[in-house]
């Protein structure tokens, strides 16, 4: 990456009307969540197919000591790093609009980022599919397995999306309408590989505006889409394009 880079990237932000941030599992693994996708990710490890709403159903007490281990127990540990530190950094100075994240971790909110659209769910929160109550996860007890509701004793499941469910309509609608909005999009450690997500920078770019993005390694955005390409990790490169933001 060239300082040129960061600098153009930096000033498209400075000028922004209205920027945003779009992040998957890349700006997580620094803070010791593992991916979902590529060799050492939990797909590499667990079958998704365990995962499909209608095998939860019908097979809950297979399903839900998976959920514990990999989403609970793991999960639980995590701790924002510099780059969600940053991108809260970078709303609390007027700079970012919202972040739609794929994420279901919740640290971006933990980090102290107010305006967060969970694409994919959260597992902050699990409804029953029996009553439709949520619940904060924080009071369920995850002692016996799969947890009863609380209300009526029917089946908890995480709100979070599994194969097999559509995307909430209305944190789709607000997403969306974010990106119909922004002339900058921050894409931080996402591959643009998951659907339909990965349409939300297009339609930023669809309108006119920026595309800067902050990844390891190449991606779908990189040479169709991306602006201004900052290599690097995630709790590295973010930290550093909001210092120079904000510097000036």
């Amino acid at each position: 990456m060239s300082n040129h880079a960061l600098e153009n990237a930096a000033l498209a932000l400075r000028n922004a009307r209205c920027a945003m941030a779009f992040t998957g599992a890349g700006i997580s693994v620094e803070s010791g969540v593992p991916p979902f996708r590529g060799p050492g990710g939990v797909w590499a490890k667990y079958d998704p197919d365990k995962f499909e709403k209608g095998y939860f159903k019908r097979h809950p007490e297979e399903v839900w000591p998976l959920l514990k281990e990999i989403f609970y127990d793991t999960l639980g540990r995590a701790r924002p790093n510099p780059a969600h530190l940053a991108l809260a950094e970078l709303e609390g100075a007027g700079m970012l609009a919202g972040i739609v994240t794929q994420n279901i971790d919740s640290l971006h909110q933990d980090a102290g980022s107010r305006t967060v659209h969970e694409y994919h769910g959260s597992t902050r929160r699990m409804q029953c599919l029996s009553c439709r109550a949520f619940f904060d996860t924080g009071a369920i007890s995850l002692d016996i397995l799969p947890p009863p509701c609380p209300s009526c004793g029917g089946l908890l499941k995480p709100d979070f999306v599994f194969f097999g469910e559509g995307i909430p309509s209305d944190v789709h609608a607000a997403a969306t309408d974010l990106a119909k909005q922004a002339d900058v999009c921050l894409i931080i450690g996402t591959g643009g590989q998951v659907m339909p997500a990965c349409r939300i920078p297009h339609i930023v770019r669809n309108r006119g505006g920026v595309l800067i993005e902050i990844n390891l390694h190449d991606t779908a955005y990189t040479y169709n889409a991306t602006d201004y390409f900052l290599q690097g990790r995630a709790g590295d490169m973010t930290p550093k394009l909001v210092r120079a933001v904000l510097e000036r």
